[in-house]
């Protein structure tokens, strides 16, 4: 092998080993497995909910690393418990309040998942949206290292309700569902605005009659429409029959003159 060709061998190997670690640099680090054992996605306001999750496949980034948690639930217990191979229990931490931090996954220690839970009151509503639907942080979790290294795990939003709000929400959804099945006419549309304009300010009766009469005027639009429909209908078939009518006497009147002239 030629100098040359030795050369451009050691330019290609430095450039390759270069690109190998400019990805290491970039790819994204194997991430703890988050799997939702029992997560509600809503609550009413002042009742209380838990949720919990799994850990597992912790040790694929770090073999020792400490887990961060927040919630906006109010009253809050923090319930986190490491468990080994045979899921037997290694030990059990909680915590009290919104956040908590210092929670310890340490391989030595013979942890192969840890189960956090969360317990706690569902927050009053600040502002009502009705899409997308008002909600709140009901479990967030980080991996976070010495130095102030943070990996997100998880993020699980849930929505919220009171009552009231809830049933005229129920009341608009079944108006939408009648508005896009009558094609959004122009009247039921309008209604339907004004009640998510009520609901949002959290008038919740005016936005359940608003919108019950939302959905009347699109049952009615629609039932107006299958009218039109079928008027047209009856006219196309009047027309048809009249012109088929005309063609049987066309049909039999040249019949008859062609008998005339035979005759």
């Amino acid at each position: 092998m030629t100098r040359t060709s030795l050369n451009r061998c050691s330019e290609l190997t430095a450039v390759l080993a270069v690109l190998a670690l400019l990805i290491a640099a970039v790819a994204p680090a194997a991430a703890v497995s988050v799997q939702e054992t029992d997560v509600p996605d809503s609550g009413e306001v002042d009742s209380q909910v838990t949720a919990t999750v799994t850990l597992t496949e912790l040790y694929d980034t770090y073999e020792t690393w400490q887990l961060a948690g927040q919630t906006e639930l109010r009253n809050v217990t923090w319930t986190v418990t490491f468990l080994n191979q045979a899921g037997n229990q290694v030990r059990q931490e909680s915590y009290d309040g919104q956040n908590f931090s210092g929670a310890t996954v340490d391989i030595d220690e013979g942890t192969s998942e840890v189960r956090v839970r969360v317990t706690g009151t569902v927050p009053a509503v600040e502002a009502y949206s009705y899409d997308p639907q008002q909600s709140f942080t009901l479990l967030a979790l980080d991996q976070t290292r010495e130095g102030g290294t943070s990996n997100e795990l998880t993020n699980r939003s849930a929505t919220h309700y009171t009552a009231d709000s809830r049933e005229a929400r129920e009341a608009m959804d079944s108006a939408r569902e009648a508005i896009d099945a009558a094609g959004n006419p122009e009247t039921a549309e309008e209604s339907f605005d004004s009640a998510v304009d009520a609901y949002e300010a959290g008038n919740f009766d005016n936005a359940a009659s608003l919108a019950e009469r939302a959905e009347s005027e699109a049952n009615q639009a629609e039932s107006s429409q299958q009218r039109t429909q079928l008027i047209m209908y009856g006219v196309v078939g009047l027309v048809v029959l009249g012109v088929v009518a005309g063609g049987v006497v066309l049909f039999l009147r040249n019949r008859g003159d062609g008998y005339d002239k035979l005759g």
